[in-house]
């Protein structure tokens, strides 16, 4: 897990919601059903690697991902062409921050379970959900090594509550258990530089509904921007995506899918108050659909 200091975010895997295999040849992505993995790259933000202070907070993230292109490994389309998938999300989030320490850190808590609004088009069908997706937790440990940087080394754990059906390709969950081993570090002016990087390994689970595993991989957030002084932080963030071990099963795919995201991003703080924007384009898409993204990130001070 990885925190802001109102709190940052992580949150639910917007691939979930994303094409099926029943309708897409698994020659054309990677990472069973979507190319895509459990965390919805590029979500992390300024502050990604600062634990807030010992209590309980609350924050809430809304979004919506829209994706037109399914990238097959030279980078051309591939997939039905009439391919489209929206998927907007409402994910409140809860992070206990204790005043314990281990190992030297702060020891905390997260919970997140989010709500997806899916709409899937491709080779003339057109498929819809709502509802809860797959519930994560967490536990971290969380430095501060100075007024302005900070580190956080946590665990996330993805659980398959969200409805899944291997032919339906709005399924709100993956079906599957996920570890993601977690490292962020920030550093922090309000009137100067900040830069904060987010690096996570994800670890998949078995499919048991089709009996495949998708690969492992590497990704990360990063993001930088100058503060004003006044609360507000300007700059821009993204994220880089590789698979780097294969699929496995009757539904793998041929090729390790990758990604680039990059675009304008914002933040304000005054107090408890914490609201963050982002919006990314991903480029250099490979075994997996192409699309844009705008996520916003709002504390909930009580």
């Amino acid at each position: 897990m990885t925190s802001t200091s109102r709190l940052a975010a992580r949150s639910v895997a917007i691939a979930a919601a994303l094409v099926s295999a029943q309708l897409f040849s698994t020659t054309a992505h990677a990472t069973e059903g979507s190319g895509l993995g459990v965390y919805p790259d590029g979500l992390e933000n300024f502050l990604s690697g600062a634990l807030p202070p010992p209590g309980v907070h609350a924050l809430v993230y809304a979004g919506q991902g829209s994706y037109d292109k399914l990238l097959n490994n030279s980078g051309d389309r591939a997939g039905p062409p009439d391919f489209k998938v929206d998927v907007g999300l409402v994910v409140p989030r809860v992070v206990w921050v204790t005043s314990q320490t281990v190992l030297g850190g702060q020891l905390a808590f997260e919970a997140l379970l989010p709500v997806l609004d899916v709409k899937v088009t491709a080779g003339g069908a057109n498929f819809s959900k709502t509802g809860l997706g797959d519930a994560i937790v967490g536990a971290a440990l969380g430095y501060h090594h100075s007024p302005s940087l900070h580190s956080v080394f946590g665990v996330d754990v993805y659980l398959p509550t969200g409805q899944y059906d291997k032919t339906n390709p709005a399924s709100l969950g993956k079906n599957i258990w996920a570890i993601q081993p977690i490292v962020a570090v920030s550093r922090i002016d309000p009137a100067g530089w900040n830069a904060d990087m987010k690096l996570m390994w994800d670890i998949n689970g078995r499919n048991s509904a089709t009996d495949t595993r998708s690969g492992q991989a590497l990704h990360a957030d990063l993001d930088a921007g100058w503060g004003l002084g006044n609360g507000w932080v300007l700059g821009v963030a993204g994220h880089i995506f590789q698979q780097f071990t294969d699929d496995a099963g009757p539904n793998a795919g041929s090729g390790k899918a990758s990604a680039m995201g990059f675009g304008p991003s914002l933040r304000y703080m005054s107090g408890p108050w914490l609201i963050t924007a982002k919006w990314q384009n991903e480029f250099n898409v490979r075994n997996r659909p192409e699309g844009q993204q705008l996520l916003l990130k709002a504390s909930l001070p009580f």
